[in-house]
């Protein structure tokens, strides 16, 4: 399982993130603390509070996937 932080400052980043993700064949959850959602669920996403960093854990070792999702990358 890998694991990294990511923040959003806008429904725009938002729905770039979900559209670069839908295209690897892995699942994606994306939350913090109790609160997960499939990060793949554009909805499902805006019901988090994006204001502050969220944890994304993936099962995948394909080395594309952080490459992509980079821009949204931060430090919790």
């Amino acid at each position: 399982m890998q694991q990294v932080n990511v923040k959003f400052s806008s429904v725009e980043q938002i729905r770039q993130f979900v559209s670069i993700i839908d295209k690897f064949d892995t699942s994606f959850d994306l939350g913090s603390g109790h609160r997960i959602v499939d990060a793949k669920s554009i909805l499902g996403v805006m019901t988090l509070d994006f204001s502050k960093p969220l944890r994304l854990r993936y099962h995948s070792n394909d080395t594309n996937i952080e490459k992509k999702i980079a821009p949204f990358m931060c430090q919790a």
